[in-house]
């Protein structure tokens, strides 16, 4: 059974939303927050394994509510999984605080059902109307923000590459596998290993740094649903 905490300042988007997710057999909302201190006191006392955040009307700073969920002092790091319209600027800036994902406001119950099932697994969600603007500011920032990508990216082996060039690409575990011809628990060993050398938290701070390194190039998709 998943566990979710619902983080939103409008009160019948929070019911319905409670509603929807209740009504899945795997599914269980565990609390309601209207702020994003809220959440974060919440998931500490709840432990949640995803945490629903709507971005637009929780009242505070985006990025540092999930920086705070993503970095829990008790070592408790729900999958955040975002809510957005097409006019937010936060997006790249969430990812690289933690963020497991983003998913439109216009996206249909199903969709939304689906998104967190995949950050509960450990994947990922960038909806295609998200990639453009996440392409371009990593290009626009990867310089300024993070100067030492590339010796990183040295200390991963060719196999290793391979592999978070596949992660980059939205691929889960079982396609990297298959893509590559390894088993699917060589994939999860390659994915620890990829993430320990380069600093990250998870596979979204992962595909991020794929793009400021120059692993990947920006005219390629960032990830899919």
């Amino acid at each position: 059974m998943t566990s979710v905490l619902i983080a939103t300042g409008q009160s019948l988007q929070r019911v319905g939303l409670r509603m929807l997710l209740d009504s899945q057999s795997d599914l269980t909302v565990v609390g309601e927050a209207a702020h994003g201190p809220e959440a974060v006191r919440l998931s500490a006392l709840l432990r949640p394994d995803v945490v629903l955040l709507d971005g637009r009307s929780t009242g505070t700073d985006v990025v540092e509510t999930v920086r705070r969920l993503a970095h829990a002092p008790d070592g408790h790091a729900p999958r955040v999984l975002l809510l957005t319209s097409g006019d937010d600027t936060y997006p790249y800036g969430a990812l690289r605080a933690g963020a497991a994902g983003h998913l439109p406001e216009a996206a249909t119950a199903d969709e939304l059902v689906a998104a967190v099932r995949v950050v509960a697994a450990g994947d990922v969600v960038v909806s295609p109307g998200l990639t453009r603007a996440l392409i371009e500011a990593v290009r626009s920032r990867r310089a300024v923000e993070d100067p030492s990508p590339g010796n990183r990216l040295g200390s991963l082996t060719g196999r290793e590459r391979d592999v978070l060039t596949a992660v980059a690409s939205g691929d889960s575990n079982a396609e990297i596998a298959d893509r590559l011809s390894i088993a699917p628990t060589t994939v999860k060993s390659h994915v620890s290993n990829i993430l320990t050398k380069i600093g990250a938290r998870g596979r979204v701070q992962a595909v991020v740094f794929a793009y400021e390194s120059g692993l990947v190039r920006p005219t390629q998709h960032v990830l899919h649903a």
